[in-house]
């Protein structure tokens, strides 16, 4: 892999990184002969690829405020999506699942759904429609069928209208299993809003409807369950024992009521008590807060990432380095041919001397250059 070459030298005043920061990058990953997840008589052993590429929302979340058509290239969390994903030399895809009123798993990431009537935005929850109201939207599969226009607003209250180059209908979670290439694993995000406080027997009747489809249609698909929610994590990991549950935090880069969402040693601490496999951080804090890594790693739990960030293939390369497991991306051709380039790299000196050639090249950032790097990687993305 390419990377931008500069020069630390040329870049005064650098802050020097955390005592602990270089250690932490510089550490080799953890393959753990793959990356074994599962460790009692009836969780599956998931043996994992020493770094996981997964396909966030299938081939990328729509950003319809973005002028990077490749944002509103293909309907998100869609068939079609998930399968142009599938295509792509990667291991799962990422998406999201609610329960309608009548107990049906879909996909859809945003709580409410917006279409507009006479002029006027009318928004609904997902979870208080039934399927046929919910499949109402959008593109439909009977193309005599004209659905409701479909509208999105962002963090800041902007909305857009929900327009792509290649539109697909909205899908159901068994619609997922039956019609998405059995080659893809899935990663399933149990999708709930942070302002609703969910009683148990709320969230066990959501997870059963899930769960029933799962065990139902999964086969011997790579299956991993995530999900922000604490209770749904924990409970769904108590429901089960067949498949790896990991808990997802941005890592303190924003504050909730609920303690356990607001920094790693949380995150830590929740999967240890309740017995989840791993954590997926938000970038930007595994790099504000790099000594999180060995952490997790002591904890032996697997690291994955998600954010903008994990866009950049210089970034991907860095937490690479620094021992994170696994990344979920947006450009997923872009980043999967990246990560193929570092982690499969061309052998031109026989099999055991390129081993010897990563390992050195693992090695080489000082303490300015990684301070540097550090500085540099929020930049890279901006317009």
């Amino acid at each position: 892999m390419a990377l931008k070459a500069v020069h630390v030298s040329d870049v005064p005043n650098l802050d020097q990184v955390p005592q602990n920061a270089a250690l932490a990058l510089c550490s080799t990953p953890s393959s753990k002969g793959g990356n074994e997840v599962g460790g009692d008589n009836t969780m599956r052993a998931y043996r994992f690829p020493k770094f996981m590429v997964m396909g966030h929302r299938g081939c990328g979340m729509n950003m319809l405020q973005s002028p990077d058509q490749r944002m509103k290239s293909l309907k998100e969390n869609s068939i079609l999506s998930f399968n142009e994903a599938a295509k792509m030399p990667i291991h799962c895809i990422e998406f999201d699942v609610q329960v309608t009123k009548d107990d049906c798993p879909v996909i859809f990431h945003d709580n409410f759904i917006l279409t507009q009537l006479e002029g006027a935005i009318i928004e609904k929850r997902v979870t208080d429609l039934t399927l046929a109201e919910l499949l109402s939207y959008g593109p439909q599969k009977d193309l005599g069928n004209v659905g409701k226009p479909l509208y999105r607003k962002t963090k800041d209250g902007s909305i857009f209208e929900w327009k792509v180059e290649k539109d697909d209908p909205l899908c159901t979670l068994q619609e997922v299993f039956q019609k998405v290439d059995h080659s893809i694993g899935f990663n399933i995000e149990l999708k709930f809003d942070d302002q609703i406080v969910y009683k148990e027997e709320q969230l066990t009747k959501i997870l059963q409807a899930i769960l029933k489809v799962v065990f139902e249609h999964s086969v011997d698909r790579l299956i991993i369950f995530s999900s922000f929610q604490p209770d749904a994590a924990l409970l769904i990991r108590k429901l089960q024992n067949s498949y790896p549950v990991f808990f997802l935090t941005n890592g303190g880069s924003e504050i909730y009521m609920d303690l356990r969402r607001n920094s790693f040693d949380e995150a830590i601490k929740v999967c240890l008590e309740g017995g989840l496999q791993g954590i997926v951080a938000e970038v930007k804090a595994i790099f504000r807060s790099p000594g999180a890594v060995a952490r997790i790693e002591e904890s032996k739990l697997f690291l994955t990432t998600y954010g903008q960030l994990n866009n950049v293939p210089e970034v991907v390369y860095m937490q690479y380095l620094m021992g994170v497991e696994g990344v979920i991306v947006d450009l997923v051709e872009e980043i999967s041919e990246a990560v193929s380039d570092f982690t499969h790299p061309i052998n031109k000196g026989g099999e055991e001397e390129e081993e010897k050639k990563q390992e050195n090249t693992k090695h080489q950032f000082s303490n300015d250059e990684l301070s540097f790097l550090l500085k540099l990687i929020p930049e890279l993305i901006r317009p």
